[in-house]
């Protein structure tokens, strides 16, 4: 992969569309401008030019919009050609081959924005933010996938970096006198330094949960014996019939799964077969599979028929629903008088409707929000969109500043202090690609979309 090679790839999505977008990024671009449009003079940055599109035999391939961009003021920091031609996949097609004939090749996945990365448009956390960007499921993950492309994650890290590098000229500036410790408050301001790190280390590792909820969507797992209302309740959050509702009990036997937006949110619904004593092999594996779905579940939502007194949940539910991640759904509240709940359910958010009515959901749908909200850090500015190569990094980072303030707390030498500094410096480095690692470069760009 050179960078000094000129690029090409299409930008938009394959398929008939109004306009397709063919991205070029390199040394060939504004000599590319010069030969292949009608124009023939050399075109102003920035500016949108509308032109026939020559092939190199001479043909007009389609009527077409360019725009030069010039390095470095351009998303890749090289010069950029951007064409937009009508979005027939056969003409975006021609016009690819042709650029290819000019000189061009192929951009690998996501070798656009590695050449950003490289050229210093942005950090490694920017140049995730634009997956992250590209692939959110709600209106939350947008937002803050677009405040971590506008560096916010970036500079904060730099900024705690440039304070660690700080202690470690003071630190190391007593390595050389052995006989000197650093002044108590010297010391005291040191620590307190070390630890305002650790805290903001803690917020982002917390803040991965909620990364997920955003990326994957909040696993909703609805729960409840046989004709408690569990698929009319997936109905009514849904707002279509999605599910079979019969009188029958154990119609459902495997689980449905569907996407809901509630309130910015992106919900994963999953209904599940009625837990009960199976009439059935399949019925049976049906009910197993539920068990095994509380495994992977983040919210439930425990459905009962308020008229019945509360069933006998199986163990391996009951261990991992608390008050923090279930909700009580107490179903039928248009028949009558509910039966008091259980005493392994006391403690637990409930709420009364009617799902075949819709009695009482918008009150359901903001108890779900306020659950999921709940996983929010203290301070919403700290939301970072963690992914897992972050949260090895920073965990590391947690682990060297708390051996650094463990060695200052027992007046270790200056040396062993400095040493647990710079291995977190060198963790958030890790972060925003202030390394060299082209292993790490090739894994992260590999999940792009060519043209990206």
């Amino acid at each position: 992969m050179e960078n000094n090679d000129t690029i090409v790839a299409l930008a938009t999505p394959s398929g008939e569309s109004a306009i397709a977008l063919v991205r070029v990024s390199g040394p060939l671009c504004e000599q590319i401008a010069l030969s292949a449009f009608a124009r023939n003079k050399s075109p102003s940055p920035r500016f949108a030019y509308h032109s026939s599109y020559r092939s190199q035999s001479g043909d007009v391939l389609d009527d077409v919009v360019y725009t030069l961009f010039r390095g470095p003021k351009s998303y890749t920091g090289e010069d950029v050609l951007e064409i937009g031609c009508h979005g027939n996949p056969l003409i975006a097609t021609r016009l690819l081959e042709d650029l290819m004939s000019r000189g061009c090749r192929q951009s690998e996945p996501g070798e656009f924005t590695r050449r950003a990365f490289l050229n210093g448009r942005m950090d490694l956390t920017q140049a995730e933010a634009v997956m992250e960007l590209i692939q959110a499921r709600s209106d939350r993950a947008i937002s803050l996938a677009n405040r971590q492309l506008r560096g916010v994650f970036g500079r904060q890290l730099e900024e705690l970096k440039q304070g660690l590098l700080r202690t470690v000229a003071t630190v190391e500036a007593y390595i050389d006198f052995p006989d000197e410790d650093l002044p108590p408050e010297q010391k005291k301001a040191e620590v307190e330094a070390i630890r305002s790190v650790l805290s903001f280390c803690g917020r982002m590792i917390d803040s991965s949960k909620y990364a997920a909820f955003l990326r994957d969507g909040v696993k909703t797992l609805i729960l409840g014996e046989p004709n408690a209302g569990k698929s009319s309740l997936l109905n009514c959050l849904l707002g279509f019939e999605r599910a079979i509702v019969s009188e029958e009990a154990g119609t459902t036997r495997d689980f449905i799964r569907e996407r809901v937006m509630l309130d910015g949110y992106c919900l994963q619904i999953m209904d599940t077969a009625g837990l009960r004593e199976a009439k059935s092999e399949i019925e049976r594996e049906g009910i197993r599979r539920t068990v095994e779905l509380t495994e992977e579940a983040d919210l439930f939502l425990l459905v009962l028929d308020g008229t019945k007194p509360s069933p006998t949940l199986p163990p391996e539910v009951l261990s991992r629903i608390n008050s923090g991640n279930c909700i009580v759904v107490r179903n039928k509240s248009d028949l009558g008088q509910f039966k008091p709940l259980g005493d392994e359910l006391s403690g637990l958010a409930e709420v009364s409707i009617s799902a075949t009515k819709g009695d009482e959901t918008d009150r359901l749908k903001s108890m779900i929000v306020e659950t999921i909200a709940s996983h929010l850090a203290q301070n919403e500015d700290d939301i970072i969109l963690v992914n897992a190569r972050h949260n090895a990094a920073l965990n590391e980072l947690a682990e060297c500043l708390e051996s650094a303030v463990r060695n200052f707390e027992m007046d270790e030498p200056a040396e062993f202090i400095a040493s647990e500094l710079r291995g977190a410096v060198d963790a958030i480095g890790r972060i925003t690609g202030r390394i060299d690692n082209e292993d790490v470069l090739d894994v992260l760009f590999s999940s792009f979309c060519i043209g990206k």
